[in-house]
């Protein structure tokens, strides 16, 4: 069985009240609270790599021992659990006091060397539930459980997850914030990364003037999650802003290669080791739409849209930056530190889209105009992103031309009327560029596709596929589950027999409950 060491629990300052009810807690990192135990946990499902990851084996993981653990009804030798302080802009008003409302820690693992802090999220209140009950639904809980792990094999940054846990309680939410409240099955998700540091932990400190705790909370990631920086001999507090800027951008990046939108890229929901982290309404573009946001509560404003990321990521990593002013005290430095964002954002964006469409590199100006009227062209239509970008690499230099793909590749598109509406026109204009662009590559078509299908996923966690799972789980039937977790693990392979799960949104799914637009009711 695993061996608690937790480092965050030691290193800094906890709360001084032990009772565990709503309020503001003062300049400490967490409190210690205890999971609320449950009536009937059952183990639904769980990754073995995950597993592994953290030193277990199939058989512990299926254990009583362990399923009371990853239910809050056990615990582990010197387990003390916790619930981390912080707080956060929400869509960009700086909201105060946030912390774990409903996800407890309970303990750190070093394994092969790495170590590992283990969530338990809907476990119950915390000094931090505001007026929350600490719970999380099933369906939320199975599209965490599920896009974790799609997110790490598709190579983007993320946090992890090791369990499904159903509570065999029932939890009353809201789902459409329409008055009409209902009781759903609860579920618990063990999840799993370096630590669930967010900005949002050091903005509390610099927000309070804690700055004793701030310097401490600092002080720890650096030494237990960034050593490289003390080995550069750099100022500390700099430095780690410079990983985080630089690792902020790679996960972005990652998103809009997949075509991945957050939904709510709150400062609080930001780590500071560039992973996502808190898998609320996100959600996947079907249609290329730039504007599209997953988030009910966002339909408005589209903050948060598939097109703002970039740069609400640099806005967030700039409020980082700001609550880490009472440690650097310079305002200049600062600015410099944050400064490079843009330019290295779009370096490594240009880099990605080349990657997308099969260039070898970005040559010269035709080359960013090129992959900059991309977007635009498939937007003209509604044209599915990841059929497109996977079909792309079957239109060769010269034959088959680009009328035969457009025919050949119709069921890309949303709009069944798209060429006799003359829609796909800017679309083919474009492919007629990008044709003869491809002329001028040295590799040959076949290898200029299977690199570009390295990149371009043929298979990801569609809103309607998860639901169609959340659907069959809350009647008691796993298979669908168990069907999407093969699937996502070999997203860039072809996997004959399961192209279903390639193929694009239904048209009932366009309006669906849970197949487009979500609220944050977990």
């Amino acid at each position: 069985m695993i061996q608690l060491d937790d480092q965050f629990r030691k290193s800094l300052p906890a709360d001084p009240i032990i009772d565990n009810y709503r309020r503001q807690v003062g300049p400490s990192a967490y409190s210690l609270v205890s999971p609320t135990p449950v009536s009937a946990p059952k183990l639904v499902e769980y990754w073995p790599e995950v597993a592994r990851l953290v030193g277990l084996d199939d058989n512990e993981v299926r254990s009583q021992e362990m399923i009371n653990v990853l239910s809050g009804n056990g615990s582990l030798p010197g387990m003390q659990p916790w619930a981390a302080c912080y707080g956060g802009h929400q869509f960009g008003n700086w909201a105060g006091q946030l912390g774990d409302g409903r996800a407890i820690s309970i303990g750190e693992v070093v394994h092969d060397n790495r170590r590992w802090e283990l969530q338990l999220k809907g476990a119950g209140p915390t000094p931090y539930s505001r007026m929350g009950d600490g719970r999380a639904v099933l369906r939320s809980s199975v599209r965490e459980f599920l896009c974790s792990e799609a997110m790490y094999h598709l190579g983007v940054p993320t946090t992890r997850a090791l369990s499904l846990v159903l509570t065999g309680d029932a939890v009353v939410r809201d789902m459409f914030y329409d008055g009409n409240p209902e009781p759903e099955p609860g579920a618990i998700v063990c999840r799993v990364a370096p630590s669930f540091v967010r900005f949002g932990n050091f903005q509390i400190f610099a927000a309070r003037q804690a700055t004793d705790t701030l310097e401490s909370l600092m002080n720890f990631v650096l030494d237990h999650h960034f050593p490289n920086i003390r080995e550069r001999g750099r100022d500390g507090a700099l430095a780690l802003i410079d990983d985080v800027v630089r690792t902020t951008i790679e996960m972005v990046v990652g998103w809009m290669r997949v075509g991945f939108v957050h939904g709510v890229m709150n400062t609080d929901n930001m780590s500071v080791h560039g992973l996502t982290i808190d898998y609320g309404p996100y959600g996947w573009l079907d249609d290329f739409d730039p504007g599209w946001t997953p988030n009910t509560t966002d339909a408005a404003g589209k903050r948060y849209s598939f097109g703002n990321q970039p740069g609400i990521a640099q806005w967030n990593v700039i409020r980082f930056a700001e609550a880490l002013h009472p440690v650097v005290n310079s305002v200049p430095d600062l600015e410099q530190a944050v400064s490079g964002f843009a330019g290295l954002f779009q370096h490594q964006y240009l880099r990605m889209m080349a990657d997308k469409i099969g260039l070898n590199e970005v040559r010269d100006d035709s080359d960013r105009e090129l992959i900059e009227a991309l977007p635009p062209a498939l937007s003209a239509v509604e044209t599915d992103m990841t059929l497109f970008f996977r079909r792309l690499a079957g239109l060769s230099k010269d034959a088959p031309g680009v009328e035969d793909w457009l025919k050949s590749n119709e069921d890309i598109f949303y709009d069944a009327n798209a060429f006799e509406s003359g829609l796909a026109g800017v679309l083919r204009q474009w492919l007629v560029r990008y044709q003869d662009r491809l002329r001028h590559e040295t590799v040959p078509d076949h290898l200029r596709a299977e690199q570009m299908n390295r990149v371009n996923p043929k298979y990801v966690l569609r809103n309607y596929l998860a639901q169609q799972a959340i659907n069959d789980a809350t009647h008691g039937d796993y298979s669908e589950l168990g069907s999407l977790m093969s699937v996502i693990r070999q997203p860039y392979d072809e996997q004959p027999g399961r192209e279903k799960y390639a193929a694009k949104r239904p048209d009932w799914a366009r309006d669906a409950p849970g197949c487009s637009m979500l609220s944050c009711s977990s």
